[in-house]
């Protein structure tokens, strides 16, 4: 396809997931195998994303979302920030399965710096089944990657004409098309006639962070995410520390309240292994707050799976208990 020098450059990194999934008929939305179709054909069954810019497609990976791990992201972070520094790129649109969505989307929102368009983008529903939604996002996804007024907004994620950040959005249901919310924060914008629309000027979340992609080492430290209930056994916690785990979200009900056992049993974590420990709230709006004591932190607006990345990331540049309390600010 010729190079149009009028149009952006619109670089897509397609990395599995539903939207690159085939079914075995038109009607089935279950079952499926995820990243059956390449770069190639996804942007082949949608020839009017060349009328919106020169499109280069890169196969970064292809596997079920669920599948992504730290290695996969770090990769992804590195590869991403060196093509957003490349002149000859406008935006970058990241094809993702929706599962884990948020999760590399937040990784990828604090660890590569730019104010080009990074756009992730996923579907609920197979490419190949009756009213498959993957299309229309995709061609969304470059649309907005294309335009102008999409940057300096941080890392963006658009679905079911939907336009949220990265920071904020989450996945909300666990099958309709209009699966992700933007929690209390809102959503940026939205698209009408395939078209951005943005309700405010360009501007980043507060408490957004950068750690450059290249200053981290190939693996992160291990967090694991604990989710309280009633009767929960408090020892659970040191069963992960044990295994390895330098930190603990801790997802309790409200604004994150632990009962006094596992206050207990977190305070004699912190004393004997220095553990990190961030409390979140399980709700999906709401601001949760430290459990008092040293090494405990509040998650604030994040949920745990976003809590936990935070967290590691503080942990992997050596982030001691000052340094990961104003992280955790949420106020600058």
């Amino acid at each position: 396809m010729s190079h149009k020098h009028h149009l952006p450059n619109v670089t897509i990194f397609a990395t599995g997931g539903t939207i690159a999934a085939t079914a075995a008929s038109a009607a089935v939305t279950m079952g499926y195998k995820s990243g059956d179709l390449g770069i190639e054909a996804l942007i082949d069954a949608v020839p009017q994303i060349r009328t919106v810019a020169n499109i280069q497609g890169i196969q970064v990976m292809n596997i079920d979302s669920t599948e992504v791990t730290v290695k996969d992201l770090i990769s992804l972070a590195r590869r991403a920030q060196q093509e957003v520094s490349s002149p000859h790129c406008d935006g970058l649109v990241i094809t993702h399965g929706t599962d884990t969505l948020e999760e590399s989307a937040f990784f990828v929102d604090l660890t590569v710096q730019t104010d080009k368009p990074i756009v992730f983008v996923g579907a609920m529903r197979p490419a190949t089944v009756i009213s498959a939604d993957g299309p229309l996002n995709l061609l969304e996804a470059v649309t907005l990657a294309a335009s102008p007024k999409a940057r300096g907004r941080g890392v963006l994620v658009t679905l079911n004409d939907r336009i949220g950040s990265a920071f904020l959005t989450s996945k909300m249901h666990a099958n309709s098309v209009d699966a992700f919310r933007a929690s209390e924060g809102g959503y940026l914008g939205f698209f009408f006639d395939v078209q951005p629309r943005f309700f405010y000027a360009p501007s980043l979340p507060l408490g957004r962070h950068y750690f450059s992609a290249f200053d981290l080492p190939d693996e992160l430290p291990q967090v694991e995410i604990l989710y309280s209930y009633q009767g929960f056994n408090p020892r659970l916690a040191e069963a992960a520390v044990k295994m390895g785990a330098k930190g603990l979200v801790l997802a309790g009900p409200g604004y994150g309240t632990w009962r006094k056992a596992g206050r207990m049993e977190n305070a004699r974590l912190v004393e004997q292994y220095n553990t990190q420990i961030v409390t979140a709230s399980q709700n999906g709006d709401g601001f949760a707050i430290s459990q008092g004591g040293r090494n405990n932190y509040g998650a604030g607006h994040l949920n745990p799976r976003k809590a936990r990345i935070m967290l590691q990331l503080g942990l992997a540049q050596g982030y001691d208990s000052e340094k990961l309390e104003r992280l955790f600010s949420f106020d600058c």
